[in-house]
């Protein structure tokens, strides 16, 4: 087995032996390697005390990220390589933290304190993969595994539970009976995790591809206890059917927890720390597709005086608009795309028709055309907003406009009759219409 090592790794590792010590590349990297995978985090481990691996590179070379545990970041190369000291460790009274750790010189001793097989493996050239717990052959198996005894792994840190299903949704994996038995079982330890750790988690595992299959109702009882064992069933196909990836995590959000409503979300979100911009985000997102929201609304061609008609956005309020009721379906439509962007931007309106159409797979299609016609839109610069007019608020003033509340109230009922086609977004027309708004 021979394996491509990164540049500096390789370096560094060619350093240590130099030196007389043991080094491996160790991990991540060589799970991400063996998978064909672009390894990103390159993790190294040695015989070397943290003392001499600072003596070897120098301190201008070395952070002294974890001296207690062992740790040393060495800076090379522009890149930053996290390398440790082979280790055991005592026990772990918080669940999360060992109390100790005890320097040893064999790697394997190191390799049989972490969490699963495919992430207890070691790689250097000169003895290639060192994998004494079957690694290997689970990445080919596409089998997750803990190391060694699981209640164990899981009882030592609970947060590994949480991993055990981030991972497996991450490669598409099965879980080892054992291992996912240990998990439901000691769920209810991770009520010791901090509230960061498991959004931080939570936000990995729901950025996969498919994640519905490994969202158990055991871990999110605990972690999620809002969420109903029925909401939860009901949420796994919504979750599966919006796009992946860490961009689109409030689509996710917003499919998980969309039953809980606008409000109890906001307190979901908070309590487990995510972003304001998150948090905001997924709020407008549930708050657009419940009910007779978006769903209802453009990506079906029509408006009917639901949420899109009478819209409020972040926290600000903004005048009723005219419902359009005898309009064709396909201008209410575009009516109601350009009245999301001017609200949102293109981002959300993408967002939110990803959502329905996860949402509706029936309205899938319908879906995709409006995304595609927000984007057109948002290319040709067609006007949306208030700062797209053709006036803004001094021309106005200088037409005989006062300046105050009249004044965004006829700058909004012009945005609104552009939208709707009923003027040109040209300055005298609108300067025309300003007039006649004032005087009605």
């Amino acid at each position: 087995m021979k394996l491509t090592l990164d540049p500096g790794a390789a370096a560094l590792l060619d350093a240590l032996h130099t030196a007389g010590y043991a080094a491996y590349a160790v991990g991540g990297c060589l799970r991400d390697s063996l998978l064909g995978r672009t390894a990103h985090d390159w993790d190294l481990c040695t015989s070397a005390l943290p003392q001499q691996v600072m003596e070897l590179f120098g301190t201008e070379q070395c952070i002294p990220t974890g001296l207690q545990h062992g740790t040393v970041t060495i800076k090379y190369g522009g890149q930053l390589y996290e390398t440790t000291t082979f280790r055991t460790e005592g026990s772990y009274t918080d669940g999360r933290h060992p109390d100790e750790v005890q320097f040893v010189l064999d790697v394997r001793e190191d390799l049989a304190r972490r969490d699963f097989t495919i992430n207890a493996m070691a790689y250097n050239e000169a003895e290639g993969l060192v994998d004494p717990f079957g690694g290997q052959a689970d990445l080919q198996n596409g089998l997750l595994r803990a190391v060694g005894e699981p209640q164990q792994r899981f009882t030592e840190d609970a947060l590994r539970i949480l991993r055990l299903y981030r991972f497996a949704a991450r490669f598409g994996f099965a879980l080892d009976v054992a291992t996912a038995r240990a998990a439901r079982q000691l769920a209810p330890h991770l009520d010791c995790i901090s509230a960061e750790r498991i959004q931080e988690e939570l936000a990995k595992l729901l950025a996969a591809p498919q994640p519905g299959a490994y969202l158990e109702p055991a871990v999110l009882a605990v972690v999620l206890p809002e969420l109903t064992p029925e909401s939860l069933t009901a949420a796994k196909p919504v979750v599966d059917a919006c796009p992946a990836g860490e961009e689109n995590l409030p689509v996710r959000w917003a499919a998980l927890l969309g039953t809980l409503g606008e409000a109890d979300i906001r307190r979901v979100l908070k309590r487990l720390r995510c972003s304001n911009a998150c948090i905001e985000e997924t709020a407008v997102l549930v708050r657009e597709t419940a009910e007779q929201g978006v769903c209802g609304s453009f990506l079906l061609g029509h408006e009917s005086g639901h949420s899109i008609a009478r819209p409020t956005a972040c926290g600000s309020r903004v005048p009723p608009q005219r419902t359009v009721l005898g309009e064709t379906p396909a201008h209410a439509g575009e009516v109601a795309i350009r009245r999301l962007l001017g609200r949102y931007g293109l981002c959300t309106v993408e967002r939110l028709c990803a959502l329905c159409a996860a949402l509706r797979p029936q309205a899938a299609p319908a879906c995709a055309l409006a995304a595609q016609r927000a984007r057109q839109l948002e290319a040709d610069g067609v006007c949306c907003r208030v700062s797209q007019l053709a006036v803004n608020g001094r021309d106005l003033m200088a037409a005989g406009i006062p300046a105050g509340p009249a004044l965004r109230r006829v700058l909004e009922a012009l945005l609104d009759g552009v939208i709707r086609a009923e003027y040109p977004n040209e300055k005298p027309a609108l300067l025309t219409a300003a007039q006649k708004i004032i005087a009605s």
